[in-house]
């Protein structure tokens, strides 16, 4: 604990009682406290974070479910309904496709991401809900089928500004890959290119849910309403999480 904190990290104590539990001996509790002290996440130490209740498998190099993507998760449990098609968009380790289709039955669950690496960690954490994981850009993987007929998209794709990528926390931009963080100029980049397509994947009445930045919510939700999508911003102070909503026209 001692080591943790004199290394910068805010939860010692925690950070400490997770190592010595996962440690099968002290060899191994030195190598894991040296790759912590040294910076890695300390859910690619472990190899697993914890989310909404969920042990999630991380692996390394693949984007680490934040605990703020939990509001996005309660937002998008308010509009899926047993029998839903999920769509789950950038999935990183599937933990939000994961999350839903524990708290709701007989969903369909399908995601989607560019890096190869992802999509494994993705498949092995939603097999238990039978997911199925796709990798490509976006919607590219996704079967022609379901084209129109999609119910919700959860999408938590990189929306941080590329001028302050700099000032982001060190394990995040030294240890995970850049893709999963820079948003481009305006932080909203990926948004547009979802809001660009994402009509022709919902069914009338569905829903797509971004998280965003408190700053960068205006432009995520002026995409979606440039692309004829009805528009709603959810926010929660407590978890400093902010959700864009766009909901496709009914019948």
């Amino acid at each position: 604990m001692t080591r943790l904190r004199d290394a910068g990290c805010v939860f010692a104590e925690e950070e400490a009682d997770l190592l010595v539990g996962d440690a099968r001996d002290l060899g191994e509790l030195e190598e894991l406290l040296m790759r912590r002290i040294a910076g890695e996440p300390l859910e690619v130490v472990l190899g697993w974070a914890r989310f909404r209740g969920l042990r999630i498998a991380v692996e390394p190099g693949v984007f680490v479910p934040r605990q703020r993507t939990a509001f996005l998760v309660r937002q998008a449990l308010t509009v899926t309904r047993p029998g839903s098609t999920v769509v789950d968009l950038c999935c990183g380790t599937g933990a939000i496709g994961l999350a839903i289709a524990t708290e709701v039955p007989d969903i369909e669950i399908h995601a989607s991401d560019i890096d190869p690496v992802a999509v494994r960690c993705a498949a092995g954490n939603l097999a238990a809900v039978g997911g199925v994981t796709w990798c490509g850009d976006l919607f590219d993987p996704l079967p022609d089928r379901l084209r129109g007929s999609v119910d919700v998209v959860v999408v938590n794709a990189p929306y941080v500004p590329t001028a302050e990528m700099a000032m982001m926390p060190p394990e995040a931009r030294d240890h995970e890959p850049r893709r999963t963080l820079d948003g481009g100029p305006d932080g909203v980049d990926v948004h547009h290119r979802v809001a660009s397509v994402v009509g022709e994947w919902l069914r009338p009445g569905g829903h797509v849910l971004i998280e965003s930045g408190a700053v960068q919510a205006r432009l995520t939700a002026e995409a979606l309403s440039g692309a004829g999508l009805g528009t709603a911003v959810a926010s929660s102070e407590e978890m400093a999480a902010t959700v864009v909503i766009g909901a496709a026209p009914p019948v």
